[in-house]
């Protein structure tokens, strides 16, 4: 979609999730949390693909066809990688909103990025998923908005714009499920969902 641009961010150093390897690597259902994350982007066709990673090993793993963005500081929090993105962008005069999702949200699918992205075309510059009335992930960040996001800290990320704004919230109900995975619990709950293609790539 002209004008809009996917971003995926992993550079998070799971530290509740412990050991090795990275949390970005661990698998549900077969596939690691980065590979299904990174699926569902690129499988929105809402534009081109970038991720956001701190981690060597995470980067090997990163599908061709996928920008590798660098967060050197993940230690900062997810305003950090956010940033990373933004500062990426910027220069770009032919992108003036990026979706934003996460990559311990494995189950958000490539249709919950169309939605975000389809409202841009609306005139709308800030978006956010919501699932039973619930805001999540993806959330849609117009060029307006980047200024203030680059000065954003530590964890919260786009929620601060979303308290100081009025988000428009885009349902996204049966598209995906965003559910975390922050702890071995979180992933072996998910593991024991049964499987459904709408997490994937429709």
């Amino acid at each position: 979609m002209s004008g809009v641009t996917v971003a995926v961010l992993a550079a998070g150093r799971g530290v509740r999730f412990g050991g090795d390897p990275p949390k970005q690597l661990r698998t549900v259902h077969g596939t690691t949390l980065l590979a299904h994350a990174l699926r569902a982007a690129t499988a929105s066709a809402v534009g081109p693909v970038a991720v956001v990673l701190a981690d060597d090993r995470v980067a090997a793993a990163v599908p061709a066809g996928v920008e590798v963005l660098r967060n050197s500081a993940p230690e900062a929090g997810i305003a950090s990688s956010l940033q990373v993105v933004l500062r990426a962008l910027t220069p770009r005069a032919d992108i003036d909103a990026v979706v934003i999702g996460l990559a311990d949200q494995p189950f958000v699918g490539a249709e919950a990025y169309r939605r975000l992205a389809a409202v841009r075309a609306e005139g709308v510059d800030l978006a956010v998923a919501t699932y039973g009335g619930n805001r999540a992930n993806p959330v849609l960040l117009g060029r307006r908005h980047w200024p203030e996001a680059l000065e954003l800290q530590g964890d919260e990320g786009a929620r601060v714009l979303m308290r100081r704004y009025g988000p428009t919230e885009v349902p996204c109900d049966g598209t995906g499920d965003p559910t975390d995975i922050d702890t071995p619990d979180d992933l072996a709950a998910l593991e024991a969902r049964p499987w459904t293609s709408t997490t994937a790539s429709e």
